[in-house]
Formats: C-alpha cells, structure tokens, sequence
C-alpha cells in the first residue's frame, strides 16, 4: 500500500499496531522532506539499524487507532549532513555523522531526518554506512548506564565483577567490551546457545553463564557475589536472582523497564544501589547536558578507530522497503538474533 503525498522523500512507517506478518504492519509512502532550523542537521540517510525499541513501538503506539500520517520509526542512522539549522556550531556540509535520534521526533526510516546536532556524532572513519548506523543507540546506552548510572572508572573500580545479563544482544555487546576493555571489570555474560556463548566471548567476556539457573550459575564460575549487575533483559524476570547474587553495597542497573511494581525492599539490608537507564532521557527532556550525547558518540568512534571497540553487525539487508523493515523486526521479535541487523538505503 503507497499513501502519496507531496513527492519528496520515501519514508517507511505504520498508521496502527498490527502483528509483524500483517499486510500493512509496514507502509511505504511519500513526504515532505524537511528542512532545518535552529540547532537542526538536515541527514540524507545512508543506512539504519533496528533495536528492540523499534518492534515494541510499532506494537503499542497506535493501538487501537489509526493515525492520519503514517508514524516513521527508527533509531539508528549514518549519512551525510545535507543542510544546517542557522544555529548550528558542531557540524557543517558534507560531513559525514552517526547517531540513534530523538524517541520523540521522526524516525530513521526514511530518506531524511532532521536531527539536533548535540545528539549527532562524528561517524568513525574506519567503519563503513551500515556498520557505522549498527553503533548509536547501543554504544550510547551501554556508556550511559556504566559512566553514567552506575558510574564506574577504572580508578576505583579495575578487577570487579560485573554480571551483564543479555550478553548477546546489541546493548549486551558493547557493555562487555566497554566494561572489560575500558574500565578493567571482570566480565560475566548471560548465554544459553552455543553461538551466544561464543559470541559473548569474543566481545570479552571472562565468564560465560546460563541465565536459566542464574545463580547457580554464578556461584560455579566463582563468584558469590558482584558488583555490579546490568539488566538487559527482563527486570522482575531477574529480581530474585539479582537481589541474591548482588554485593553488600553494590549497583544493579537495568534498560528494560517493567509493567509490575519492582520490589525495591530486596535490596535494603544490603544498601544497594539501583539505577534505570534509558538513552532517549536527555533528547526527551532537553536535558542541561543534552550534549553530552555527541560527545559519547565521538569518544565512541575514537575507540573504534584506535581498535578498542567493535561494531557488532551481523547481518544486513538492502533497501528501504517495507519488506525489509518486516524482516527486520520479525529477526529481532523472536528474541534471539545475535549482535545488529541494518538496512543499506
């Protein structure tokens, strides 16, 4: 189905909440291509990722409705700054950036996106478009919730442990390497499968565990108790084992949110510490230091230039379709696809 409007960018989005294998889950349509202001890039768009956040905002943000333009979706992108916003100072034509965007504006399945610079990053020289566009959103969550929540350095914190649960996934990967190469942590990674355990090795983990018998688990790789435990999975699925498996005076931090009360009183007798982390806060809030998201991204590309850090891409699919798009979200909803998926334009 093509919905035609004025003919200036093709765009990929949905106008209701419908399962993945419906006709219109995905709609291809036309539409204005923006134009810039303020501290606005105006992105011609070379290739985008997918994350779990993009399968659970197409199920549950047109629930029930049907929307009179089609919502674009999508946080993860590299391309090349076509236009400027007259208050740009961080970027200029031409250049060449990476970035996942703003939950609260359009998305990256299109063309072109309009962009606030001070979340744009300089895209790393060594990687090419779709590589480049597998990095933004999980590179800057993973940061966020080590330097940023749980504020771990490698001052103080070298040689602990930390159990990263989901270990596998785009956000687990990038924790492990910047947990172990950046900080000096001692890894321990959720995987069930042996490609997940495999592949949770070569990201740096020291210790791989089964997440079906966590704490055991945990207990025969030595350890009877962590530092640190980072959540990429399912809060209250992990709360009991977490709790347990948590130091005296430690931080457990999570992404995934909950639909249920989390039952904070577990940790009390411990004086535990627990964080939410969530990448859109300082785009969604025009957050003091919303800038401070360029400046992870750039820190990010430096290291994947030196050779400290790796993309984790592991498969990529060729155009802006909404088959693609389909494919794309059906890989990540069965909840075990390894690393990124991105989509060359």
């Amino acid at each position: 189905m093509i919905i035609k409007h004025r003919q200036d960018m093709k765009a990929v989005g949905i106008k209701t909440s419908l399962p993945i294998d419906a006709a219109d889950s995905f709609i291809e349509f036309e539409a204005p291509k923006p134009q810039p202001s303020g501290r606005e890039l105006l992105i011609k768009i070379h290739a985008i990722a997918v994350n779990p956040v993009d399968f659970k905002i197409r199920q549950n943000s047109a629930k029930d409705t049907v929307l009179d333009t089609p919502k674009i979706l999508g946080w993860d992108a590299a391309g090349v700054v076509e236009a400027v916003g007259d208050q740009v100072t961080l970027f200029k034509t031409g250049d060449k950036v990476y970035y996942a965007g703003d939950i609260t504006k359009a998305g990256s399945n299109a063309e072109y996106q309009l962009v606030d610079e001070r979340i744009v990053g300089r895209k790393p020289e060594t990687l090419n478009d779709v590589e480049a566009a597998s990095v933004p959103l999980t590179a800057l969550t993973a940061w966020e919730i080590l330097f940023d929540r749980i504020r771990v350095s490698p001052v103080k914190d070298k040689g602990k442990a930390v159990l990263i649960i989901g270990g596998a996934g785009g956000v687990g990967s990038i924790a492990i390497q910047l947990a172990k190469k950046i900080v000096g942590l001692t890894v321990i990674a959720t995987a069930s499968r042996p490609e997940t355990a495999d592949w949770v090795k070569t990201m740096g983990a020291d210790h791989v565990v089964n997440h079906k018998d966590l704490v055991n688990e945990v207990h025969k790789a030595g350890f009877t108790h962590v530092d640190f435990i980072l959540d990429f999975v399912d809060t209250n699925g992990y709360w009991d084992a977490m709790a347990e498996l948590i130091k005296p005076q430690g931080h457990i931090a999570s992404i995934t949110g909950s639909g249920q009360p989390v039952l904070l009183n577990k940790l009390k007798n411990k004086s535990v510490s627990f964080s939410w982390e969530f990448m859109f806060t300082r785009s969604s809030w025009h957050t003091e230091d919303i800038a401070e998201q360029h400046h992870i991204l750039n820190n990010v590309a430096a290291l994947i230039d030196n050779g400290t850090l790796q993309h984790t891409l592991q498969q990529t699919l060729t155009g802006l379709t909404a088959e693609n798009l389909k494919q794309a979200h059906r890989l990540l909803e069965s909840g075990k696809t390894i690393g990124k998926i991105a989509i060359r334009l």
